[in-house]
C-alpha cells in the first residue's frame, strides 16, 4: 500500500535522480578532466621514461636513474639536431611573422584587385596534406637546383636553407589567419578617436593599432615556431643530409629512442608551458 506524503512535506528526489543531477551539474568539468588526462598522458610517459635506466631500447622500464638528465647530450647527435631545429625555427618564425603580419594588414585594411582570391589562396598551404606539400617542394627544389647549377656552375643542394624556406612557406598562412582575426576584432572607434585628437597616421598606428594587434602577432609567432620546430613530414622531404630534432627522434626509433630525447622533449614542453603562463599573467596584469 503506497503512502502519500503529507501536505507541505519536503520533496526528496530518489537516489537515481540525485546522481543524475550531480553528473548534469559537473558534466563539463568531468569531460575537461578526461580530455586533459588524454592530452597529458604522452607527456607523462615522456617524463617518466626520461629516468629509465635502459640498456638498448627505452621502451621497457629497467630502473630509475638521473644520468640522462645530468648529460642530455649523451646520445650522439641529440643536441646538434636540437640546435639545428632551434635555428631553423627562429629564422622561420621571424620571417613568417613579418611577412604574414604585413599580408594580414593588406588583406584587412586595403582594397585591391584579387583580394578575394588572395584570401582563398592563404588557406591553400593549410589545407594541403603535408606529404603532398613536401613532395611538391622536393620536386621544385631538385628541378630548380639542377637548372641553376647547370647554368651558373653552383652547388646548391638540399639542406638547412631548403628546410627554412619550406617552413616559412607553410607558417605564413597560420600567421596571416591569426593576425587577421585579431585585426578584424579591433574596434575602429579607437583609431577614429586618436585621429580626432590630431594624431598622425603613424602615431595612430604605433600608439593605438600596433599595441592592440601585438598579442595576436606574438601568438602567431609562437604558433609558427611550434609548427616549425615540430615538423617532420615536410622536413624529411627537403632536408637532404641535415638532421632536425624530429628527424633525429624518428631515426633513433629504429634502434630505440634514447632517454636523452625524452629529456629534451620534456624540457621543451616545460619551456613552452612557462611562456604561455607568463604571457597569461602579463596579459591579466595589463588588463588590471
Amino acid at each position: 500500500m503506497s503512502t502519500v506524503p503529507a501536505p507541505g512535506a519536503a520533496y526528496r528526489p530518489s537516489l537515481i535522480r540525485r546522481i543524475q543531477a550531480w553528473f548534469a551539474g559537473r558534466f563539463a568539468m568531468i569531460v575537461a578532466i578526461l580530455v586533459l588526462l588524454y592530452l597529458f598522458l604522452p607527456v607523462f610517459y615522456t617524463f617518466v621514461f626520461s629516468f629509465n635506466d635502459y640498456l638498448k631500447s627505452n621502451i621497457e622500464w629497467r630502473g630509475f636513474t638521473l644520468k640522462h638528465w645530468q648529460n642530455p647530450c649523451g646520445a650522439a647527435g641529440a643536441c646538434e639536431s636540437l640546435v639545428k631545429s632551434l635555428e631553423i625555427g627562429l629564422i622561420s618564425t621571424l620571417t613568417a611573422t613579418i611577412l604574414g603580419t604585413l599580408l594580414a594588414f593588406a588583406l584587412v585594411r586595403h582594397r585591391f584587385r584579387g583580394r578575394g582570391s588572395a584570401n582563398i589562396l592563404v588557406f591553400v598551404p593549410m589545407a594541403t596534406p603535408e606529404i603532398v606539400l613536401g613532395a611538391s617542394l622536393l620536386t621544385v627544389f631538385v628541378n630548380g637546383f639542377t637548372q641553376v647549377n647547370g647554368w651558373f656552375g653552383t652547388d646548391f643542394k638540399l639542406g638547412f636553407w631548403t628546410i627554412a624556406i619550406a617552413h616559412i612557406m607553410f607558417c605564413i598562412s597560420f600567421v596571416v589567419v591569426s593576425v587577421k582575426a585579431r585585426l578584424q576584432s579591433l574596434d575602429p572607434r579607437l583609431e577614429e578617436a586618436a585621429q580626432d585628437l590630431y594624431a598622425s597616421p603613424s602615431q595612430t598606428f604605433w600608439r593605438v593599432t600596433f599595441p592592440l594587434v601585438l598579442p595576436g602577432i606574438v601568438g602567431a609567432a609562437l604558433l609558427a615556431f611550434s609548427l616549425s620546430f615540430d615538423d617532420f613530414i615536410i622536413t624529411s622531404f627537403v632536408s637532404g643530409n641535415e638532421t632536425t630534432f624530429p628527424k633525429f627522434v624518428y631515426v633513433s626509433y629504429l634502434r630505440g629512442i634514447p632517454a636523452q630525447a625524452n629529456v629534451i622533449g620534456f624540457s621543451m614542453f616545460v619551456i613552452a608551458l612557462s611562456l604561455v603562463i607568463i604571457g597569461q599573467v602579463v596579459g591579466n596584469a595589463r588588463k588590471k
